[in-house]
């Protein structure tokens, strides 16, 4: 029995660690880099006027499927998220054991986890977009209303909130510190290390600015026990948008999401898959 449980386990370890689940890895990189790309294309939109525009993922992926060959083109999004999906559980599970930290290896893992919950999400929506569907809405409301009836519910969801404003300070932080390098394999020639470096940096820290946003949103939905207050992305760039000089700020995040989106072709060709 165990034999059979360990026979099983390698050989899904290396179909994980397979030559076309890396060749699709990187591809789903690459996509997320369009994706982003997309997405500060609609905040542009949205801080010159056009509140119409669903400014986040769902947005990007309408926006994709709308044009020659988009539902194709989705398909093959979905493809390479999935291939990430896979690549990211293969380090989840049995990654990093070259690190001798214990407490870092789980902490790798960990993050490993979480990159393959966030990709496995946009596959879904790319695929329903690609089906259809629309991607849907509001399911953030509506798993943030449940929440907050639920006893405790308010310091549940504030909770949440915090802990989502605390991601997206760590995002901004370690893209300071170009602690992305770390996982790359970045060409010696000074000049492309340089781009790399600074659209890293920019990206990482207008995606940790966006992720802090969606936090601060979900602690305001609490205190306020207002659900439809927690949304996602784009309600947190709309919400930037309405603020005093918030289309200048809105712009400029949007420059940052483009240059994360740029940052991400980087990391297609170089990151250590």
């Amino acid at each position: 029995m165990t034999s059979a449980a360990e026979s099983t386990s390698r050989s899904a370890r290396q179909a994980a660690n397979s030559r076309a689940v890396k060749i699709g890895a990187r591809l789903g990189i690459g996509a997320y880099g369009v994706t982003h790309i997309l997405i500060a294309v609609l905040a542009l939109q949205v801080a010159f006027g056009n509140r119409g525009e669903r400014a986040d993922q769902t947005g990007a992926f309408q926006d994709l499927a709308q044009q020659p060959f988009g539902q194709v083109l989705l398909w093959v999004v979905v493809i390479g998220f999935v291939a990430v999906v896979l690549w990211r559980l293969e380090q989840a599970i049995w990654g990093f054991a070259y690190e001798s930290d214990r407490t870092k290896r789980l902490r790798e893992r960990v993050t490993s986890a979480g990159n393959a919950l966030v990709f496995a999400v946009l596959a879904a929506l790319a695929a329903m977009t690609a089906a259809g569907s629309g991607g849907g809405g509001g399911g953030g409301q509506g798993a943030t209303a449940g929440v907050l009836g639920l006893p405790g519910g308010q310091l549940i969801v504030g909770a949440v909130g915090i802990g989502i404003g605390v991601v997206g300070v760590v995002k901004v932080v370690e893209g300071g510190r170009k602690k992305f390098l770390e996982d790359m394999s970045v060409p010696a020639n000074r000049a492309q290390r340089a781009t790399v470096e600074r659209t890293g940096q920019v990206g990482s820290v207008a995606k940790g600015i966006t992720i802090v946003l969606i936090g601060l949103l979900v602690v305001i939905a609490a205190v306020r026990f207002r659900p439809e207050e927690a949304s996602g992305l784009d309600v947190a760039l709309k919400t930037l948008a309405a603020q005093p000089f918030g289309p200048y700020l809105l712009a400029v995040i949007a420059i940052g999401l483009a240059a994360y989106g740029v940052f991400c072709f980087f990391d297609a060709r170089y990151h250590r898959v």
